[in-house]
C-alpha cells in the first residue's frame, strides 16, 4: 500500500494509476513480485509484457516506480541487501515493460 500511495502522489507515474482498481492491482504486484524472487506465483515475460505494452511506459518511468518501490521496502524494514536482490530482478523486466525509447 505504501508504494501504491507513493506511486499515486508521484508526478513522474501517477497517472498510469488512475481509473485502476487498486486492490486487484495490488493483489496481481504482489503476485508479480514474488514470482520474481521466486516465490510460489508466475508470471511469464509474455504475460508481463502483455500487460505493460499498452501503458507506454518510458525508462524514465520506470526509474520512478524502482526508485519508489525500493523506497517503500526500505520504510518497511527490508533489509538493504534484500532490496538490492528484489531490484535486480525488477530491473532485469525493463526490457519488456518500458515501450517508450526515452529516458
Amino acid at each position: 500500500m505504501t508504494f501504491y500511495e507513493m506511486a499515486l502522489d508521484s508526478d513522474q507515474i501517477g497517472g498510469h494509476f488512475e481509473d485502476i482498481d487498486m486492490p486487484r492491482l495490488i493483489d496481481h504486484q504482489t503476485k508479480f513480485v514474488s514470482s520474481l524472487v521466486g516465490g510460489p506465483a508466475s508470471f511469464s515475460d509474455e504475460r508481463i509484457e502483455a500487460v505493460h505494452r499498452h501503458l507506454n511506459i518510458s525508462h524514465a518511468d520506470f526509474d520512478e516506480m524502482a526508485e519508489l518501490f525500493a523506497e517503500a521496502l526500505s520504510m518497511h524494514g527490508m533489509e538493504d541487501g534484500h532490496i538490492k536482490i528484489a531490484m535486480q530482478a525488477i530491473e532485469s523486466k525493463r526490457a519488456i515493460i518500458v515501450t517508450r525509447d526515452v529516458a
